[in-house]
């Protein structure tokens, strides 16, 4: 290696380490702040806003005995008995779990009197004690739990799929998630339906819907023919959840004032998959406006917590994952939303997800919305069958990437699947016809190659000409005039290649959000949808990670030597510095692609082996004899203008014509 490229690889290791050390700083501020404001609510004595603080502030900094000792004192406070349970809680413990042990450790435990439960809720102040039971809904896709508290769907899981470690996948679980309807009542009681208690109105607690439709309607009863019925329907063989609320006779107990109701949800996004920063990447909210264009946080965003107001009508919210989400869906609209994400950069979830959305209400005796769930996988035909746009949380990229993604790309991956069951081989296939069908490009580009090769020794003729380097430009000069009076063009190789390079973009795109390479085998790589390891580090490298990738490496090594040995020979001329970023280039690509999806990577070692496959098997049919012989015939041709030239010459004359005439 040259000079150039030790000090790019010493610049690269140095951004690493400062990297490295900025975010530490940064998450100790953060966790430090989150903990002043922890001790502010516990001094008042807020106790849930304080531990769910405190929670927070462990997403920070793990394990940290501090939070750790108050999350334990405060589950004491709140309920004596929590005292007996195990207080060895960590982060690395779901939210729900210890909610659970809280909450279950009481089991039909009145928090109110019944006179607090009136002056708290009102009219609805029967409804505020009670005991929580479950009641199970399922077909042969998805298994959905409801829980009588809130009326919510309290866990989703799809019954097809496994998380990485072989683990039922649920999209979320437990006391952790929210969902209810927000509202002010005529006496201006502040309800939550997501802290009332649902009456079933079947007697069974399971309901099986494989071989026909089954629903389960909850009801919450104000008083006689006055209530709120949530009804959740399941069809066989579907993903999707109808959700029909119905208000009756709620007209003179909800606040007359109120045009619209706000709509609550607020989930914990749990990681599936091996590798949590390629994972949480494609973890974000995607939304839909109502007859509008499909919006939302981009992937890939490096902040901690984003949130936003959104104005407009809304179709529909996904909390999207990388191969799953949970998606609520409007038949109609709903009339704004508010959405926000938090990075939980530690334990065993991604995200926390939260959406408020303004629900219309007209203020009838009896009012009807209809909603639905989708919980499910980001399968682009699975998702594209429901015409409404779900089909774009399946992350193919914008514009003429999208369009070669999805007339392309997935046509050609689905019609060799119906062949096939190895995604190596399928992979390797689809990069044959890619690669084929790019190939008059690639000739193209090697012909511009060989034609600078040949060019070479009077290229160095040249510079031999003007060896000082206050002559450089005079030496760019004669060298660039040789080239025109041959009738070669520098960048004839580089143009070729550039107009491949959205196929290599779009590639870029469909591996990691192709979910039917998620936990499919090849070779040694377990799983094509995630990262391969050959070697797992006992120390994590910032940005690198904690393994070593051998489909990335085979990358790396490949995209060298293929770089090295298509480089044009064109001596001195070469940009300073090009030499080393010939090296510097696929080293960085290797540190950004080594938790990547290892189809990707395995795609891109694939495509480099048959470029330069194809470029040997050029080689045996160019005559570079036959180039530089007509290259020479081409020097004694007079220079042909370009019609752009020509134009410019006749606008000349003319004015010059005028003005002799004038």
């Amino acid at each position: 290696m040259d000079k150039n490229t030790i000090i790019g690889i010493i610049l690269i290791a140095a951004i690493f380490i400062i990297f490295s050390m900025f975010n530490s700083r940064k998450t100790k501020k953060a966790y430090e702040d989150e903990i002043i404001t922890a001790d502010s609510l516990f001094q008042v004595k807020n106790y849930e806003a304080a531990r769910i603080s405190y929670r927070k502030a462990l997403s920070y900094r793990v394990n940290q005995e501090y939070a750790l000792e108050r999350i334990d004192r405060i589950n004491t406070i709140i309920i004596p008995e929590a005292a007996n349970l195990d207080s060895s809680w960590t982060y690395e413990t779901k939210p729900e779990e210890t909610e659970m042990q809280v909450v279950e450790s009481v089991v039909a435990k009145d928090f109110y009197t019944k006179e607090e439960a009136r002056n708290k809720y009102g009219a609805f102040s029967s409804v505020a004690l009670g005991e929580k039971s479950f009641i199970t809904l399922e077909n042969d896709r998805i298994k959905i739990i409801l829980s009588t508290l809130g009326g919510r769907v309290y866990s989703a899981e799809l019954k097809n799929y496994q998380t990485h470690d072989s683990l039922p996948l649920m999209l979320f679980d437990g006391d952790s998630t929210e969902f209810g309807l927000r509202f002010f009542t005529v006496d201006n009681k502040p309800i939550e339906t997501n802290n009332l208690y649902f009456k079933p109105i079947k007697d069974k607690v399971s309901f099986n819907a494989s071989n026909s439709t089954q629903s389960v309607p909850l009801r919450l009863e104000v008083a006689d023919n006055r209530y709120i019925e949530f009804l959740y329907t399941l069809e066989p063989e579907s993903y999707m959840v109808d959700f029909d609320i119905t208000l009756y006779g709620m007209d003179n107990i909800i606040a007359g004032n109120m045009n619209s109701l706000d709509l609550n949800w607020e989930i914990y996004m749990p990681q599936q998959e091996k590798g949590r920063q390629n994972e949480d990447n494609y973890t974000t909210i995607r939304y839909k406006f109502f007859e509008g264009e499909v919006d939302g946080f981009r992937i890939r965003s490096n902040k901690d917590t984003e949130e936003e107001s959104i104005a407009t009508k809304v179709k529909w919210i996904a909390f999207k994952d990388q191969f799953f989400s949970s998606v609520l869906i409007a038949d109609d609209f709903f009339t704004n939303g508010y959405v926000r994400s938090q990075k939980l950069t530690s334990g065993k979830f991604l995200r926390n997800m939260r959406t408020e959305l303004g629900i219309p209400y007209e203020g009838k005796t009896e009012e009807k919305i209809k909603l639905r769930f989708y919980f499910g996988p980001n399968h682009f035909q699975t998702l594209k069958k429901h015409g409404i746009g779900l089909e774009e949380l399946v992350d193919l990229g914008k514009s003429i990437i999208r369009f070669i993604n999805q007339y392309v790309i997935i046509t050609i991956f689905n019609w060799l699947n119906n062949f096939i069951g190895n995604y190596g081989i399928i992979i390797l296939i689809l990069t044959l016809i890619i690669k084929t069908v790019l190939f008059p490009f690639t000739y193209k580009s090697y012909m511009s190659q060989a034609k600078m090769r040949v060019l070479k020794p009077q290229v160095d003729e040249v510079n031999a000409k003007f060896p000082k380097k206050e002559d450089a430009m005079k030496k760019q000069q004669a060298v660039m005039a040789l080239y025109k009076r041959a009738g070669v063009s520098p960048m004839g190789g580089c143009l070729p290649m550039l107009l491949q390079m959205p196929v290599l973009f779009a590639m870029f795109r469909f591996f990691p959000s192709s979910i039917e390479l998620r936990q499919e085998g090849f070779l040694w790589a377990h799983d094509l949808s995630t990262y391969d390891s050959i070697l797992n580090l006992p120390f994590e490298i910032p940005m690198y990670g904690d393994h070593v990738s051998l489909f990335t490496l085979l990358m790396t090594v490949s995209t060298i030597i293929t770089m090295k040995i298509n480089t044009p020979a064109s001596g001195s001329t070469q940009m300073p510095g090009m030499k080393g970023m010939m090296y510097i280039m696929p080293v960085m690509f290797m540190v950004i692609l080594n938790n990547f999806s290892a189809g990707l990577t395995y795609y891109y070692f694939l495509a480099n082996l048959i470029t330069f496959g194809q470029n040997l098997i050029t080689k045996r049919f160019v005559d570079e004899e036959a180039i530089l012989k007509k290259l020479a015939e081409n020097k004694k041709k007079p220079a042909q203008k370009s019609k752009w030239q020509k134009r410019l010459e006749e606008a000349a004359k003319s004015r010059g014509y005028k003005h002799k005439k004038k």
